[in-house]
């Protein structure tokens, strides 16, 4: 399924994600997925939330540009190659995965999640769902 995931861009200096994260909790938003990405001046934060509207207007509002982007959450089967199942449908498809991170609970049948960013997401989740329902009879996780 595809989810809302939000994007900031911070100064690379302590304290800076803690401000985020704080003003997060003050209005009862929870972050479910997260990634974080820094070069020696900035960090990208990446975050799937319970309330992407929300967290998008909180951030604004404490004057944070922010980025929403389309992005896959799906389970991954548990055992050695499980990834295997999610990537090699979108290669044979062409669809590059640009990153992967992972979700921070369980899917409805216990299995990891985690977060895909590609190139053509519509194409991508009409893979999944595809390979997903072949090979283990289910739909893929959401959200």
């Amino acid at each position: 399924m595809s989810v809302k995931q939000v994007s900031v861009s911070l100064d690379n200096v302590p304290g800076k994600f803690l401000a985020v994260s704080e003003h997060l909790r003050v209005e009862g938003i929870n972050i479910r997925a997260i990634s974080v990405a820094d070069t020696s001046d900035i960090s990208t934060v990446r975050f799937v939330t319970d309330d992407p509207a929300k967290t998008e207007n909180v951030l604004k509002s404490h004057g944070y540009s922010i980025k929403e982007t389309e992005v896959i959450a799906v389970e991954v089967p548990d055992h050695p190659g499980g990834l295997v199942a999610i990537l090699k449908p979108l290669k044979s498809a062409g669809i590059n995965v640009l990153y992967l991170y992972p979700f921070l609970g369980r899917g409805e049948s216990g299995q990891p999640i985690v977060i895909l960013g590609v190139d053509k997401t519509e194409e991508a989740l009409n893979v999944l769902k595809q390979n997903w329902v072949h090979t283990f009879g289910k739909e893929i996780y959401a959200l």
